[in-house]
C-alpha cells in the first residue's frame, strides 16, 4: 500500500491495523538491525515489548503479552557521502514500514499476531 507521507497516520486496512495505532514508532527502541543487498532495516519495539525482551521473552519460552508492537523499517541503500570505504550504505529513502502487534482477541485467526506493510511515496515528516 503506497501513500504520501503526510497521509499516513488516516490510512487503514480493512480487517487489518491502522497506521495511527503505531503513532511515535520513530521513537521507539531498537531491538535490531540489518542489512541485505537491497534494504537496510531497523526494528523497533514498544514498552511493552521490551519489558519482555526484559523478562527473557521469548527464550523463557513464554509469549509476548498483549499490546506488543513492533516495526520494522526499511529503507534504500545509498552510498555514503562521508565514508572513506566507497562500499559503506547508509539509509537513504524510506521504503516501507511493517507493522505487528499482539492481540489475541482481534487477530484470533492469526495466532495472536495482526501486521501490515505500508509503503510510502516520500519520507514522513515528524
Amino acid at each position: 500500500m503506497a501513500l504520501a507521507a503526510q497521509d499516513k497516520y488516516v490510512v487503514q486496512v480493512l480487517g487489518g491495523l491502522a497506521f495511527s495505532e503505531f503513532r511515535g514508532y520513530e521513537d521507539w527502541q531498537t531491538v535490531s538491525v540489518s542489512q541485505t543487498e537491497g534494504a537496510l532495516a531497523v526494528i523497533r519495539a514498544n514498552s511493552v515489548m521490551i519489558e519482555a525482551y526484559r523478562a527473557g521473552v521469548p527464550d523463557n519460552g513464554k509469549p509476548f503479552p498483549e499490546g506488543s508492537k513492533m516495526a520494522k523499517i526499511h529503507w534504500n541503500p545509498k552510498k555514503s557521502a562521508e565514508a572513506p570505504d566507497p562500499t559503506t550504505r547508509v539509509p537513504g529513502t524510506l521504503h516501507d514500514v511493517d507493522f505487528m502487534e499482539r492481540d489475541s482477541k482481534r487477530f484470533a485467526d492469526s495466532g495472536g499476531w495482526g501486521g501490515q506493510d505500508y509503503v510510502f511515496t516520500a519520507y514522513p515528516k515528524r
